[in-house]
C-alpha cells in the first residue's frame, strides 16, 4: 500500500479537481479528503456517509459560578483578553465567565485559580466520516466553525483511510492536501511515499511551488510536480519546468486552461468522466506517470536492504532521471 499526497503551495491551483479525476482511474485505492479547513472533494464525489464519528478537539476552560469568588485573578492572568466579567448597574461584578472563541485552551488561568473554580472541558471540534463513494471509499473531515487542530484532525483521517486500507487490502491510499505549508500540510505529507505539488504559471504560484517542495525535502519525501493551466502563461510554464529541471524534480505533467473542468464540476463529475478529450488525456498521462513512480518506489522498498545501500537509494527517495519536457495531446505550446 502506497500513499500519495496531492498539495499546492497555494490555493486554486486544481489540486482537488485532479485528485477527483485519479479516484475515477486509479484501482484499487482508498481517498482521503485532508483539506479539513475547506474540504470540497465531497462535492465532486457525493459519497454515501456510512460512519460518521465526532472529533474531540484542544482543551477549553469554563468558570464554575457557583465556586468563582471573583477576585480577578484570571482576569489579570490571561494575556488573550478571553475572560470577561459581566457588571451591574452600580460597577459591581456579577458574574467572570470565559469566551470560548478568543480562549486558546493555554490553561493559566486554571492553574493560578486560588479556588480551583475552573474547569477543563473537551467540546465538539468536527466530525470525520467514512463514506463509500462510485470510485470507493472515503475518508473525509469537517472542521467546525473558528476550532483549531486541524493537523490532529488530519491525522485522523490518515489513520482511518490506511486502516481501511489495509483492511480491503487496498494498493493506494490518494490524499487531497491542503494549501500552503502550515501544520496541516505537515501532518497530510509526513510518512508518505509521493508528494505531487500542483501548482500554475504565476509568480504567486512559481513561489508557494517552491516553498511546498522544500518542505517536502525537509521530510526527505520525493517531490514531483504537475503543471496546471501551463498555457495560460506559457514563458513562466517554462521558468516552472526549467526550476524543476535543475533541482531534480519530475514534471509529470502539463494539463492545458480548459473550461471543461467548470462545466465537469457542475455536474459533480470529474473530468475524466465528464469530457473524455485532449485534456483529460493530459490528466490520465500524470496518473500514469505517478503510478509508475509510486510503483518503483514500492519495488525500492521491497529490495533487501544491503542491495538497496549498493544501489545508493533509499525508499524515501529514489533517484529519478527527470524527464523530457511533458507535451500535453492535443494542444501548440506557444512560446516553447
Amino acid at each position: 500500500m502506497k500513499e500519495l499526497a496531492v498539495i499546492s503551495g497555494k490555493g486554486g491551483t486544481g489540486k482537488t479537481s485532479l485528485v477527483a479525476s485519479f479516484a475515477a482511474l486509479a484501482e484499487k485505492k482508498v481517498l482521503a479528503d485532508c483539506d479539513v479547513d475547506a474540504a470540497d472533494l465531497h462535492l465532486v464525489l457525493s459519497p454515501d456517509v456510512k460512519r460518521e464519528e465526532v472529533f474531540h478537539g484542544g482543551k477549553k476552560f469554563a468558570i464554575v459560578q457557583e465556586k468563582c469568588s471573583r477576585c480577578g485573578k484570571c482576569l489579570s492572568l490571561c494575556r488573550l483578553d478571553a475572560i470577561r466579567e459581566n457588571r451591574s448597574e452600580e460597577g459591581e461584578v456579577k458574574k467572570v465567565r470565559i469566551d470560548a472563541i478568543s480562549c486558546e485552551g493555554c490553561g493559566v488561568c486554571a492553574y493560578f485559580c486560588p479556588v480551583e473554580a475552573i474547569e477543563s472541558f473537551r467540546g465538539e471540534a468536527g466530525k470525520w466520516f467514512i463514506s463509500d463513494t462510485r470510485h470507493g471509499p472515503m475518508v473525509h473531515a469537517r472542521l467546525g466553525i473558528a476550532q483549531q487542530n486541524s493537523g490532529k484532525l488530519v491525522t485522523v483521517v490518515r489513520t482511518q483511510a490506511r486502516q481501511l486500507a489495509e483492511e480491503k487490502a487496498l494498493d493506494f491510499v490518494i490524499i487531497d492536501g491542503p494549501a500552503g505549508i502550515g501544520c496541516p500540510v505537515i501532518a497530510s505529507i509526513t510518512g508518505t511515499d509521493l508528494v505531487l505539488v500542483v501548482t500554475e504559471p504565476t509568480l504567486s504560484g512559481r513561489h508557494d511551488l517552491e516553498r511546498a517542495a522544500a518542505l517536502a525535502g525537509h521530510f526527505g519525501i520525493q517531490v514531483v510536480v504537475c503543471i496546471n493551466k501551463f498555457d495560460l502563461n506559457p514563458q513562466i510554464a517554462v521558468q516552472t519546468r526549467e526550476w524543476c529541471w535543475r533541482n531534480g524534480i519530475v514534471v509529470v505533467g502539463e494539463i492545458p486552461y480548459d473550461p471543461v473542468f467548470t462545466q465537469a464540476q457542475l455536474r459533480a463529475k470529474s473530468v475524466v468522466e465528464h469530457a473524455p478529450g485532449p485534456t483529460s488525456k493530459a490528466v490520465e498521462m500524470t496518473w500514469l506517470r505517478v503510478r509508475d513512480l509510486l510503483q518503483q518506489h514500492q519495488a525500492a522498498t521491497e529490495l533487501p536492504a544491503q542491495r538497496r545501500d549498493r544501489a545508493g537509494c533509499s525508499p524515501r527517495a529514489l533517484p529519478v532521471k527527470p524527464p523530457p519536457p511533458v507535451a500535453s495531446p492535443g494542444r501548440r505550446e506557444e512560446g516553447l
